[in-house]
């Protein structure tokens, strides 16, 4: 009688040699993108929207784990498309490099190890941990641009939203920007009460959720996508909870320890309306689940003891990406550093106070807004122009726009004040040139109750007069590159017009100012 003699489980292990390699491409990766590395923790240790940043790497580790046992029954194939993804990384590195622009390095990071993983593994097993990954863009910190402009439009929308709970409590309250004025105290729902220290967690927990959840596609979207509607309602309750604890409590419960608690307990029940919501999605369809089954938090499974091994063989892919990482790594110590110009000018300061029939009134900006905006240096002053009426000058001066600091624009902010953007267009000055040619600005009617403000405002860079906010970024970048140049300013011009008057006085007043202040702009504002 024959007997059928069972064949052993075949699994594939690394050899010493491979290992050997990629603790050699390790190191040479980490050495590469030290200074950008290092940027990344610190800004992971001072701000709260980014601290869930140190412990995403751990994750992403622990998710691909989970595929152990089927990762091990699978030979490597090495892609020859990871050598092209490793080398687009790469070019993405040396245009960070060049411009000196970090983000733009921590992304071409988390690039090249995509690269190498297809590189090495191939695209079948590839596949099984792309998601896990691609979770370490979310430890990524926003260009402080984009962050700027999402915290201002998250300020304004809790704000609305937060009113809007303190009156269901029968309060008298007043909307001013993103000021809530409750008569006794006015509570100003600034940059830390935007609700990003929320957002960006529960974004990358809700994104760990959905890749665990076992339910279709579009559940686990919806998962995804919830998280942002969660926060902005749960951060706006809590700024109403503390409008309405103000009123009957007094100012002290909207600072210390309770607003410290409230903020923590606004999460942990974010937290709970996202497992709410998987449990209702678990039992929607036909294949209804237990949360707990449908939430698939499985181990991988052990290793036949009996199982035949093989080693795998080091595919000609790897190499190839082994080696462009050795040449950029030689080429980063041959790379002179690069070296940022920030050139000679006058302080605003110095900026006259009388001038060409003008007289003006110095100001100044409270420091917690200075600590926001971080700016190099500004002027804020007051002019009276010939008819009567007065011209707000104000300048924000960045020497460098690289680490976090970055000029923050009026149609972002001015919604901010209370203000409501009633008209936008672009308008050229005539008579006025800057740089050579005639100033084109963009022009604002602005109004806030019965007062009504005209305002100008551009972007002026190394000679460059500068209307959109992305043109700025992209020139940002060009000058970074060309010239190792980042300094920059804004320039707003504001008049208030008074009651019944016609729209052309404000321009001619603004266009005569214009036209007076381009000759000295230079001075204070360098070119090329």
């Amino acid at each position: 009688m024959n007997q059928k003699i069972e064949k052993k489980p075949t699994i594939w292990k690394e050899s010493p040699t491979f290992w050997i390699l990629i603790s050699v491409f390790l190191t040479l990766l980490g050495v590469t993108f030290l200074d950008a590395l290092v940027e990344m923790e610190h800004i992971w240790s001072i701000k709260e929207e980014y601290g869930h940043g140190y412990i995403l790497p751990i994750i992403t580790l622990f998710l691909i784990w989970q595929k152990k046992d089927l990762i091990e029954k699978i030979e490597y194939k090495g892609s020859w498309l990871g050598v092209l993804v490793t080398i687009l990384g790469f070019f993405l590195y040396y245009a960070g490099e060049l411009s000196s622009i970090l983000v733009i390095i921590q992304y071409a990071f988390v690039i090249v190890i995509f690269g190498i993983a297809l590189s090495v593994l191939g695209t079948k097993i590839f596949k099984m941990i792309f998601v896990p990954l691609a979770m370490l863009f979310f430890m990524i910190p926003l260009p402080a641009f984009l962050l700027n402009n999402l915290s201002s439009q998250l300020q304004l929308i809790s704000s609305k939203i937060g009113v809007a709970v303190i009156r269901l409590f029968d309060i008298s309250v007043y909307l001013e920007g993103n000021v809530i004025d409750l008569g006794v105290y006015k509570l100003q729902v600034v940059e830390a009460c935007s609700g990003l220290n929320y957002l960006f967690p529960l974004m990358t927990l809700a994104f760990i959720s959905a890749y665990f959840f076992t339910g279709s596609l579009w559940k686990k979207t919806i998962i995804f996508l919830s998280s942002i509607p969660i926060t902005i309602l749960m951060n706006s309750f809590r700024i109403g909870a503390i409008g309405v604890t103000v009123e009957y409590w007094g100012p002290e419960m909207a600072e210390g320890v309770l607003h410290d608690f409230e903020g923590w307990a606004v999460f942990m029940s974010c937290i709970g309306i996202l497992i709410a919501e998987m449990w209702v999605l678990a039992h929607i369809g036909k294949h209804k689940l237990p949360l707990r089954e449908a939430f698939g938090l499985d181990f991988p499974a052990l290793t036949p003891e009996d199982a035949q091994i093989n080693y795998r063989k080091i595919s000609k892919p790897f190499y190839v990406s082994l080696t462009v990482m050795i040449v950029v790594a030689i080429s980063v110590f041959a790379m002179p550093e690069q070296i940022e110009i920030e050139p000679e000018r006058k302080q605003f300061i110095e900026f006259p106070m009388t001038f060409q029939g003008l007289k003006g009134k110095k100001g100044y900006i409270e420091q917690n807004v200075l600590d926001t905006l971080k700016l190099t240096d500004y002027v804020m002053n007051d002019y009276l122009g010939e008819d009567g009426g007065f011209i707000n000058l104000y300048s924000a001066y960045y020497s460098s726009q690289k680490k976090g600091a970055s000029i923050h624009s009026p149609r972002s902010c001015i919604p901010g004040g209370g203000w409501r953007i009633t008209s936008l267009a672009q308008h050229t000055v005539d008579g006025a040139v800057v740089g050579g040619k005639a100033l084109k600005v963009n022009r604002l009617l602005i109004k806030k109750g019965g007062i009504n403000q005209l305002v100008y405002y551009w972007f002026q860079q190394r000679s460059r007069v500068i209307t959109n906010e992305y043109m700025m970024k992209w020139y940002l970048f060009l000058d970074s590159v060309n010239l190792h140049r980042t300094d920059g300013a804004l320039i707003r011009l504001t008049t208030t017009l008074k009651p019944g008057q016609d729209i052309s006085i404000a321009d001619k007043r603004l266009e005569d100012f214009s036209r007076k202040i381009a000759p000295l702009i230079p001075e204070y504002v360098p070119g090329k």
